[in-house]
């Protein structure tokens, strides 16, 4: 499933969190491999220091195994369902681990790339 992801940046913690990102640290023994650097490559911070983007997690629990890698860096404010279940071919079990390679996001992720600007030039 794709998850529309709302945080922001713990008071103190942005340079630990770029120091991650750059060593390639952030992540590290997850089973969502480099999903991290790709998640902070696209997010967006909005005016008011709410970064967002799109997640793939197929975790029974939204964000289950990823919150533990977030969570010493930012205070997640919302996960959403980035789309329908009901549409998701891996969430109805039409087709295992479909969420690698579908574009079912593809929209949002465009909207969401005209918002506020890019996470990790800022």
């Amino acid at each position: 499933m794709r998850y529309l992801v709302t945080a922001r940046v713990k008071p103190g913690r942005r340079q630990a969190l770029e120091e991650a990102i750059v060593t390639g640290s952030l992540g590290a023994g997850s089973v969502a491999g480099n999903e991290y650097q790709d998640n902070m490559a696209t997010a967006r911070e909005l005016a008011d220091g709410r970064v967002k983007w799109v997640e793939t997690c197929f975790c029974a629990t939204p964000l289950a195994e990823e919150r533990a890698y977030w969570e010493p860096y930012f205070e997640l404010l919302s996960v959403k369902d980035a789309h329908a279940r009901s549409r998701c071919r891996d969430a109805n079990g039409s087709e295992p681990w479909a969420c690698c390679d579908c574009d079912c996001t593809e929209r949002l992720e465009q909207r969401l790339s005209t918002q506020g600007k890019p996470f990790r030039s800022s």
